[in-house]
Formats: structure tokens, sequence, C-alpha cells
């Protein structure tokens, strides 16, 4: 009995083997008129400040049959924050954000990266991607949770394949060196990436 309890115990702790997905391999490019990269930082304990980037340029080489050894790639303009602040006239915050020094200074460091490291499936549709994040010209590992959405083929509609992707996670901005307005901003910055990519050729 102990025996089997053991062997069960070693299944259940056993990482969840790769399906294979239903896409073509190859290489993607990202689709960004249906893409998005959304941050959230809690605001003086009240609310989650939430904003996100506008220009965002991925691709993904996608090993469909195992997909753990699949690459992504991203490269994000640290000056096309989009914050919709409502007063343009008194202060042009998005630029506040995206180049200030006390922030992402932008103006120094324009671009954000993101380039994978490993993909660890945890079930057939699911998994984790560990990478190096470069802030602020900091780079540092971060772990995406990510869920594979599916694919659809080309149509009358779409003239290529297209593949589509959820992912979240979290990083500490006080480690890529943005120390100002820890007294009112949270530390834990959420990220909240929808993509999808189209089949590159």
């Amino acid at each position: 009995m102990r025996a089997l309890i053991v062997s069960l115990a070693l299944l259940t702790a056993a990482p969840a083997l790769a399906a294979p997905l239903d896409a073509p391999s190859g290489k993607y490019d990202v689709d960004l008129t249906h893409t998005s990269v959304t941050w959230r930082v809690k605001h003086l304990g009240l609310s989650m400040y939430t904003a996100r980037f506008a220009k965002v340029a991925s691709t993904v080489q996608l090993d469909a049959a195992k997909p753990e050894n699949s690459k992504l790639e991203v490269t994000i303009d640290a000056n096309s924050v989009r914050t919709d602040f409502p007063f343009p006239e008194k202060e042009d915050f998005d630029k506040v954000i995206g180049g200030d020094a006390r922030f992402l200074d932008g103006g120094k460091f324009p671009q954000i990266k993101f380039v994978s490291t490993k993909i660890t499936p945890t079930g057939p549709k699911t998994g984790k991607i560990t990478g190096d994040l470069t802030l602020r010209g900091v780079t540092k590992p971060v772990t995406l949770d990510a869920t594979w959405n599916g694919s659809l083929a080309p149509n009358a509609m779409m003239k290529t394949q297209k593949i589509g992707v959820s992912a979240r996670g979290m990083i500490k901005r006080t480690d890529f060196g943005m120390t100002f307005g820890t007294q009112f901003l949270g530390d834990e910055v959420e990220l909240q990436i929808e993509a999808e990519y189209n089949k590159a050729g």
C-alpha cells in the first residue's frame, strides 16, 4: 500500500506531458490589431491602476509537436504607454509614465524586451513561459502563466493561419530600479497579455 501511495504521489508531482498543438509549426508574427499588453499596479491601496502599451512586436517559433521547444520574443516600445488620462490639456501623462526617469525611462531605455528561455507544459493547453525580461536596462528572469487558446486555418475572411495565446505574470518594479512612489504605489505590477499571431510567409 505504501508503495502504491508513493507511486501515485510521484505521478501527481510529475510535470504534465506536452500535447501536440492544433496548428502548423513555423514562424508566427504578432497581429497587433488583436493584441493587448496591459499592466496594473495598486494605487493608494484603493484600486488597481490600469494602462497598456500600444506598440508591440513579437514572434513565435512554434514547434507544434513539441511545444516545449517553441521560442517567444517580444519587444515593446516603452514610450507607447496609454493611460487614458482624462485631462490631456493639463498633462501628457502617457509621456510621463513612458519617458520619465522615475518610471519607465523610455528616453534612455526605449525598448522593453522579453526572450523566452524555457517553456514548461502544465496541461494540454497550459504552460509556464520563463524568459529574460529587460526593462530600464536591467534583465531579470520572469515566468508567465500561458494558455493556448487555439488556432484558425485560413478561410475566406482570414488569408493566413492564426493562433491565439493568453498570458499572465507579475514583476516587482523595484527589481528594475523603479523605486519612486513606494509610499503610494504598489511594488507588484500585474501583466495581462492577450495575443493573436499570423503565420509568416
